[in-house]
């Protein structure tokens, strides 16, 4: 199973024609259906797929109605767990730390790969490595 970072969920519903091969990539890999996600990605699309100034901005109700159809997905929940792994993921790598809860989050779902254009894809996160899908795009 891989783990989905946010930027995959936008992409899947942007309507920006110059991110078109970014659209088509997101929704194969969801379409693919061994992904995981957590609590703070969806919300994080929320906050994000909803934002006034976002161009192709969606309304509450069809960002609500997506994330519904994406719990089909194995959902980490935010615990105090991740927060603690997260904390010394951020300190021994020295990324943000929200970053490093989807680092976490992915490993408590017993995911070893991250799919994100986010994260650096050199660096060997205790065990998770990160692909950016859309570096071929």
């Amino acid at each position: 199973m891989r783990f989905v970072d946010t930027n995959i969920l936008l992409y899947a519903i942007s309507r920006d024609p110059d991110e078109a091969p970014k659209a088509r990539r997101a929704n194969e890999v969801l379409a693919a259906g061994d992904v995981g996600l957590s609590v703070q990605v969806l919300q994080e699309f929320y906050v994000q797929a909803t934002r006034a100034s976002r161009q192709d901005a969606i309304t509450h109700e069809q960002a609500v109605g997506l994330i519904g159809a994406w719990r089909r997905f194995p959902v980490q929940p935010t615990t105090v767990e991740l927060m603690e792994a997260a904390f010394a993921t951020r300190q021994r790598h020295g990324i943000a730390y929200w970053d490093a809860a989807i680092i976490e989050a992915g490993r408590l779902l017993g995911c070893s790969v991250v799919l994100s254009e986010d994260l650096d894809t050199a660096t060997d996160y205790d065990g998770m490595s990160v692909h950016n899908p859309f570096a071929s795009s």
